[in-house]
């Protein structure tokens, strides 16, 4: 039977403008960078998607190294685009990025080279069966390519019609500045970037939030739930089927969950309780409290855990008192994993 879109879909999603842009996002993106590769079964990625879309979750977003295995997370998506989302293209916001290893050789191994970047949204485009995504991203920053060669790949992919929108992911406010003005010379606007944010990670409050809102630029930030470590989960220990049991989850490391940080996770929590939110979804409200952050990149690996995530957008005011208490405890503690791309160096 073929998938039709709930008719209120639209009903209680939240939009908000990109930056200075006509483009709305919605307030939860969903990511595909988990649960979307091979070791996912297709039904689960199915019911995932048309959950998301059916809450009002447009935007998709993905990118070439997803999966395991690499290039897996955009093959199987484009398999359920085509079977079941192929009529709401129009109404679908997909993007995908380029910047780490992906391929054999030195022309796959990343960075921000003409030639690997537009090679890998050939290669991106092919696999999800598209003519075009809505936004291509940089997906790091790259010391060892000039800016003015990864952000002149980016406008030839606007200029071609393979991309509506170019952005950048996991930049310094500096670099973000200088490509926004190389972008604006070729009279492609920088539309959007990606930074690592959330309550454990407050990297981009010192200048990067400033940056961006100087520029008209968007922020969605990814990684809102620290993988999984700000929602209830690992408050009494790590269950059988965390990410860090999966495959594809070394990105979430033990020292995440040292003993430090689940403290300030639990403290977290029974402030959650007494919003009448689970944590998953104060967090997620507290990401989105600042108007200069568009919108959050939301993991899933069931489709309950988007049902959950959507409910934060029932409560995104927070009294001065609950910011005060949640001040306390939501620290830097040590779980950036993009923190080197961010600051100019080498990963």
């Amino acid at each position: 039977m073929s998938f039709v879109a709930a008719e209120e879909r639209y009903d209680r999603m939240v939009y908000r403008f990109c930056g200075r842009s006509g483009l709305a996002l919605p307030a939860l993106a969903l990511g595909l960078w988990h649960n979307f590769g091979d070791a996912t079964p297709g039904e689960t990625q199915r019911a995932i998607l048309r959950t998301a879309f059916d809450l009002g979750i447009t935007h998709f977003d993905l990118a070439n190294n997803y999966g395991p295995p690499y290039g897996s997370a955009e093959r199987n998506f484009g398999k359920i685009l085509k079977k079941d989302l192929a009529p709401y293209r129009d109404e679908l916001l997909i993007s995908t990025k380029a910047g780490w290893d992906m391929w054999p050789g030195p022309y796959g191994q990343g960075g921000g080279s003409r030639k690997y970047l537009l090679a890998s949204l050939d290669q991106s485009l092919e696999r999800m069966g598209l003519d075009y995504v809505d936004i291509f991203y940089s997906h790091r920053f790259d010391p060892d390519s000039p800016l003015e060669e990864t952000m002149g790949a980016l406008a030839t992919a606007v200029q071609q019609g393979k991309a509506l929108y170019a952005g950048i992911s996991s930049y310094s406010p500096g670099m973000t500045r200088e490509a926004a003005r190389i972008m604006r010379e070729m009279h492609v606007p920088l539309l959007i970037h990606q930074p690592s944010y959330n309550m454990l990670n407050r990297w981009i409050e010192e200048e990067l939030l400033d940056t961006l809102l100087e520029e008209g630029m968007g922020c969605i930030a990814f990684s809102p739930l620290a993988q999984g470590v700000l929602t209830d989960k690992y408050l009494s220990g790590v269950p059988e089927d965390s990410r860090i049991n999966r495959p594809g989850g070394d990105s979430l490391q033990p020292e995440h969950l040292r003993e430090e940080n689940l403290v300030r996770v639990r403290a977290l929590n029974e402030i959650a309780k007494a919003r009448g939110q689970s944590m998953a979804q104060m967090a997620l409200a507290w990401v989105l409290r600042d108007p200069r952050v568009t919108s959050a990149v939301i993991g899933a690996s069931r489709p309950e855990q988007v049902i959950e995530n959507v409910g934060a957008l029932d409560n995104l005011e927070f009294e001065p008192e609950e910011l005060a208490a949640i001040e306390r405890h939501a620290q830097e503690s040590g779980i950036n994993l993009w923190e080197r791309p961010s600051h100019d160096e080498r990963p």
